[in-house]
């Protein structure tokens, strides 16, 4: 049996409370979620020893002894990116296989960071949103692509990960600019990758469930609704991470996503013009 170790800002939530359940059917049994780490209790919902004490899983009192005791690393704080680089400086000096939760890192710079603590240290890393996986994307047709068009739910801050992550698996991280297009109710941001291709991102409400309709160079367009178990299909992914340590995404998509989520804040500040991306 490998150990898995949470390190957390609170344990209690979405992710971490479904996460343990998801690997264990995913590896057959093999891995477990065994320790646990939290930064702080939930401001709302239970303290992380009762986190730790619903689920059966040992809290520990330092990030050092769940990485000590744990086989493989996954940093968790999905909605709070901020304490990514704070939680993970020991995990990506331990040489162990290390899974950060989305959102990644709140800006390119720190995103470039993390993945140069893990390289120096050999500490093989990935990070993503569970929608790449999802298995009408990942079966998309990816030459030829002109055009995609993507809606969603949610917050930009935080959900805009799931329409992004998806957009640069089937472009690649050669993203140019970005233009603020949206009203205050729907939000949306145009973006420009290299050889003419563009995407279109839009924020639409909790009721609108994840897309995208995908154009082609051809002519064809296909519309692809995200209605797989894309979790479950993400917790295969990162079960097949821990046991070959081969990361499934490119480190240049990862950091070519935290680059357009952040200048798509600033592209806000100035609608219907182009804001450059940094390519360096």
């Amino acid at each position: 049996m490998k150990t898995i170790g949470f390190i957390d800002y609170y344990l209690d939530e979405w992710h971490a409370e479904h996460y343990p359940k998801w690997i264990e059917q995913a590896s057959g049994g093999t891995m477990k979620v065994a320790y646990a780490y939290g930064m702080a209790d939930s401001p709302s919902g239970r303290t992380n020893v009762q986190w730790s004490e619903d689920k059966g899983i040992e809290l520990l009192p330092s990030i050092a002894e769940v990485v000590d005791r744990s086989d493989y690393i996954i940093v968790l704080s999905p909605d709070h990116p901020q304490y990514h680089e704070p939680l993970a400086q020991l995990p990506l000096q331990s040489g162990k296989p290390t899974y950060i939760d989305k959102t990644f890192a709140p800006d390119r710079q720190t995103a470039r960071r993390l993945f140069n603590l893990a390289e120096q240290h050999g500490t093989t890393l990935f990070s993503s949103s569970a929608l790449r996986f999802a298995a009408e994307y990942a079966g998309a047709e990816r030459a030829g692509i002109e055009n995609i068009i993507s809606f969603g739910p949610g917050r930009y801050d935080n959900y805009s990960i799931h329409q992004i992550e998806p957009i640069v698996s089937l472009l690649g991280p050669g993203v140019r600019r970005m233009m603020y297009t949206g009203t205050p109710h729907a939000p949306s941001w145009l973006i420009g990758f290299s050889g003419g291709r563009q995407a279109e991102i839009h924020h639409l409400g909790g009721g609108c469930p994840f897309s995208l309709t995908v154009s082609y160079t051809s002519g064809e367009t296909n519309v692809l609704k995200a209605d797989s178990d894309y979790f479950g299909l993400f917790a295969g992914a990162l079960v097949r991470f821990f046991e070959t340590g081969v990361p499934p995404v490119d480190p240049a998509e990862t950091v070519a996503i935290i680059t357009i989520i952040e200048q798509g804040f600033k592209a806000m500040e100035t609608p219907y013009q182009w804001v450059e991306l940094p390519s360096e």
